[in-house]
């Protein structure tokens, strides 16, 4: 079995370094750049517009759909608020240096059009199953809407997605997820990783890995609303814990940030030498780097938050793709930014140690200065738990929808009891193969996404013109009245 999984191991090694990561920096940024201008910065000009909908603002009673604008949000955010914010974000820096945050960014800038675009075509090509609940996301768009322009092979585009957006689910929303929540328990709480029961010795990974995985399977039996209702209020909360944490650094060592934020821009067009754990960049890998931890994490153009966002209650797709806009602005430009800054500020990304043990350096050193070094670990712990955990449960619905697409909604329990054997697996498993799945299954649903949001940038442009005419004749209606 060994031989088998190193044999598996670099074949994605090489897939990831010579295809993968090549193909997604040759087509995220420019369809982000294509659709920020063809919308004329609507990321940016209708910032107040899309936080009013998710206030509740524009909430319309007897609209069809299964959740609010508010749940929708939550439950997409939850899927993207993982470990890429913290594990990702260290990962990045190890790999590509402080530059590769700049490109990080980047992404995530052209990530809230992306999210618009394909959010928008995802709620209106929604399709409502037999039990009254909603299904969409990518594979419907793909079939309906570009059967006109691809004929037959919008069905197999239509396919290869679902397939591979269950592939994701194991890896991306699954695997990478309980495989840190593991690590975290076993460093950060002092727990043995064996312990004598009735005179067996038992691994303490084991235990850990059979808890989560019930855990796992209590929320998502019970569906979106299930998950939707844990989400809306997990969310807010780790969000604030971790955001708190990380602002108290910030606000400790504010010297220090017009330095980094500098090097963060000059390293990105520079590259940076070898330095502590660091293991050195080109400009070209600190892009390739930067990209891909953020698509890891804020998950734009791979398809999966259309998912979430279809079974929102709202006439308009536009409208809700103004919601989706709003998620790589919290998650990739407001707390990979918190991390990254964490990191660097207290020079943690010099200090030689990787991934969750490099944010735990910055906490550690930042709080220290104030006497609060011993509370870092918990800190950083407790918010990846809660974001591990929360990202587990969303993409189970994402992998239901895909399983619907495919096989029809009798095969969705099966689906639900082998992702929990997934979770398993992915506690126990060496994070080095999850996470070179994970990068290479996320580019199995970019790359055709990609292409057919391209295709029908049209519709996307229409829906936007009709939605904004209908909001100024409101208006209009309004003041006359």
């Amino acid at each position: 079995m060994g031989h088998v999984l190193q044999f598996i191991d670099k074949v994605l090694v090489g897939y990831n370094d010579y295809v993968g990561g090549y193909a997604i920096l040759a087509l995220l940024i420019p369809t982000g750049i294509y659709f920020i201008i063809r919308l004329r910065f609507i990321n940016v000009t209708k910032l107040w517009h899309s936080i009013r909908i998710v206030a509740g603002k524009y909430d319309k009673f007897g609209d069809k759909g299964d959740v609010n604008h508010f749940k929708a949000l939550t439950t997409a955010l939850s899927a993207t608020v993982g470990t890429g914010n913290i594990v990702g974000v260290a990962l990045a820096i190890y790999l590509g240096g402080p530059g590769a945050i700049f490109w990080m960014w980047v992404t995530g800038f052209l990530g809230m059009i992306i999210k618009y675009t394909e959010c928008t075509l995802a709620h209106k090509y929604r399709q409502f199953n037999s039990d009254g609940s909603v299904s969409g996301g990518p594979m419907y768009y793909m079939e309906f809407g570009l059967k006109n322009k691809l004929g037959r092979f919008a069905k197999v585009l239509a396919v290869i997605f679902a397939i591979a957006a269950i592939l994701c689910s194991l890896g991306t929303g699954n695997m990478a997820q309980s495989n840190s929540m593991t690590g975290v328990f076993l460093s950060s709480f002092s727990v043995p990783e064996t312990f004598p029961v009735l005179g067996i010795i038992i691994s303490s990974k084991y235990v850990l890995a059979s808890l989560i995985t019930i855990l796992v399977l209590l929320v998502i039996v019970g569906g979106l609303k299930r998950i939707a209702e844990v989400t809306s209020r997990l969310v807010p909360f780790m969000a604030i814990l971790y955001f708190v944490g990380s602002i108290t650094v910030l606000i400790v060592m504010i010297d220090k940030i017009p330095a980094s934020f500098l090097l963060i821009v000059k390293s990105a067009f520079t590259g940076t030498a070898a330095t502590g754990g660091f293991i050195g960049s080109t400009i070209i890998m600190t892009m390739v780097w930067g990209v891909r931890r953020g698509l890891f994490s804020n998950e734009a153009g791979q398809g999966s938050a259309p998912i979430a966002h279809a079974a929102a209650k709202t006439e308009y797709p536009a409208r809700e793709g103004l919601v989706a806009s709003l998620e790589p602005l919290v998650d990739t430009l407001i707390i990979c930014t918190l991390t990254a800054l964490v990191i660097i500020v207290t020079g943690a990304w010099k200090s030689g140690a990787e991934e969750f043990a490099m944010t735990v350096t910055g906490m550690e050193t930042g709080l220290g200065n104030i006497g609060l070094g011993p509370s870092a670990k918990y800190i950083v712990s407790i918010g990846l738990l809660l974001f591990a955990f929360s990202t587990i449960i969303s993409w189970s619905y994402y992998g239901t929808r895909a399983v619907i697409y495919l096989f029809g909604e009798k095969y969705v329990m099966l689906y639900r009891y082998l992702y929990a054997l997934f979770v398993f697996f992915g506690c126990i498993w060496g994070i080095e193969i999850v996470w070179h799945f994970v990068d290479a299954v996320i580019t199995f649903m970019t790359i055709p996404n990609l292409i057919a949001i391209l295709l029908l940038s049209s519709v996307v442009i229409s829906e936007t013109k009709r939605y904004f005419k209908d909001m100024m004749m409101l208006k209009k209606q309004n003041k006359q009245i």
